[in-house]
């Protein structure tokens, strides 16, 4: 059986705030249809990925802003985060794990999951190897997401 994870909804208090960012950011508008004056879909795609994001009004009773942990793929993390500061996005400093440890993006502020052991260091991981770098960014209700550097995938992946 084949399983590809395809469209995460995020939880936000303002649609079209939430569209605008988005779209600013670089994802593709693929729908944006209102339903009913109850039930409003906006549904958008990063660049390059297979997997979709879908937010409206009816969607989720989730809280706004209380997804975390979104990982964005890229193969150059400083020039994803160029790209994203260029277009007018709030990242943070490329940073990496001192002990090598994987970090999990629970909270896409300043601080990734700063569990026991895990040591942030600013600037890629110095032999930039793969999911060793990362930056973060959270749209405007605060869902959180982690650019991650993969260059090589592991094995079976």
């Amino acid at each position: 059986m084949t399983m590809k994870l395809e469209l995460f909804i995020l939880p936000v208090s303002d649609v079209d705030r939430a569209r605008a960012f988005y779209e600013q950011a670089g994802f593709r508008l693929d729908l944006a249809k209102d339903i009913t004056a109850d039930y409003r879909v906006v549904h958008l795609t990063p660049p390059g990925s297979e997997a979709s994001i879908m937010f409206g009004k009816g969607l989720t009773t989730a809280a706004p802003g209380s997804a975390q942990g979104l990982y964005l793929i890229v193969t150059d993390i400083e020039e994803a985060r160029k790209e994203l500061v260029g277009r007018g996005i709030e990242v943070s400093e490329v940073f990496h794990d001192g002990k090598g440890i994987f970090f999990h993006g629970h909270d896409a502020g300043d601080a990734v999951h700063n569990g026991p052991g895990q040591e942030r260091i600013t600037g890629p991981h110095p032999d930039r190897a793969s999911y060793g770098s990362y930056a973060t960014f959270k749209d405007p209700d605060g869902n959180g997401w982690v650019l991650q550097e993969i260059t090589q995938r592991f094995p079976g992946r």
